[in-house]
């Protein structure tokens, strides 16, 4: 089995940002006996900006970005030398893998990065991945490194990510406030989760939170990954996970997989502006799976080329699908709203083609 695994900042360190030596051991100790079991691991860990703070005897965590990437800069190796030192006990070798906004929303450079973790896994390494902080320029971080291991395990065809946390799992509501909230311990594929109430930070050290991990959870569940939120702290978190036993809350995979096409399009690739639908259009698109047509495009927002991918919105203004754009902005917006038979000859009748259309879950 392959395996992507992720743990957090708030796991790895305590409450001044120091790395805890002794968490990264045990789960070293678990990716070792995974090993032997024959499996391969593929191990994503936060932590070195907040690594980086303690090193340098900072009070707080900054909030400027030249300021985190230096503290990345800082932090990383420490990380890295926690992994080294801990698998080596094992006879492993760690192999560190610092990943940038680019290598997901490039096509070229998405595939680049599939071989090169799949070539590093056949040489027996046990990647370490982490985003390139220090040089990543879209406000420190491409989003965080739930989205990454989501993204990392469908590159890579892997039949399992597990996502470590501070709490048990996902509840229906945030646990240190509601105390009347219940453990969800099972998700099926479609379901909606509609009554889940998921806060997008966790501590101040971190920056994911129970939402970040919800949504790379449905990701993997339509990558047809088998997903599982758990504590970071329990022993043998891992090791049980993949055995298939009850541990936090478990995502089925959908059965019905999107190709990887439509995987790069809806969660992997750069957006470059949107457009706003009616009514009508919103439900033919979630309803009967039909291309996106200019009658249905109520506004324009972005400068997009033919071949970008942008968001489409409800009339509410919220975001629902993606998709690649047919036409630039510029012809998008100078023939919404018309019909197909009032478009010029050129004029292509979709501005969305409903084989790049994702629709996304929310």
């Amino acid at each position: 089995m392959r395996v992507v695994a992720k743990v957090g900042t708030s796991s790895l360190t305590d409450a001044a940002g120091v790395i805890q030596g002794d968490v990264i051991a045990a789960l070293c100790d678990q990716i070792a006996a995974l090993r032997k079991q024959g499996h391969e691991v593929v191990f994503v860990s936060s932590g070195a900006i907040s690594a980086g703070v303690a090193a340098l005897g900072l009070a707080s965590r900054p909030t400027d970005v030249l300021t985190l990437q230096a503290l990345a800069a800082a932090g990383q190796p420490r990380l890295m030398e926690e992994y080294g030192h801990n698998l080596a006990r094992h006879g492993l070798v760690a192999a560190q893998v610092l990943l940038v906004p680019h290598d997901f929303a490039d096509r070229r450079q998405y595939l680049h990065a599939r071989q090169t973790l799949v070539r590093m896994l056949e040489l027996g390494c046990v990647p370490i991945v982490n985003e390139n902080d220090t040089v990543a320029s879209d406000e420190i971080r491409y989003g965080d490194n739930d989205r990454i291991a989501a993204l990392v395990a469908h590159n890579i065809s892997a039949d399992m990510l597990v996502l470590l946390t501070d709490l048990d799992g996902l509840y229906t509501a945030d646990p240190r406030t509601d105390a009347a909230a219940e453990l969800i311990t099972d998700v099926a594929a479609d379901d909606p989760l509609l009554a889940v109430s998921a806060g997008t930070t966790g501590t101040n050290r971190g920056s994911g939170g129970m939402a970040s991990k919800l949504w790379a959870a449905r990701l993997a569940s339509w990558s047809g990954v088998r997903a599982v939120i758990g504590p970071a702290l329990r022993p043998n978190i891992l090791v049980d996970a993949v055995a298939g036993l009850s541990v936090g809350t478990a995502f089925a995979p959908n059965d019905r997989r999107l190709p990887a096409r439509k995987l790069w399009i809806g969660f992997a690739s750069q957006v470059d502006g949107s457009v706003t639908v009616d009514a009508g259009a919103y439900k033919a698109l979630i309803e009967r799976g039909t291309s996106l047509l200019p009658a249905g495009v109520i506004a324009v927002d972005g400068d997009f080329d033919e071949g970008s991918t942008i968001e489409v919105r409800d009339p509410d203004g919220v975001v629902f699908a993606r998709g690649m754009a047919v036409s630039p902005a510029a012809t998008v917006q100078a023939h919404a709203g018309r019909s197909t038979r009032d478009l010029p000859a050129r004029v292509a009748h979709e501005v969305i083609h409903r084989d790049d259309l994702v629709l996304l879950p929310h």
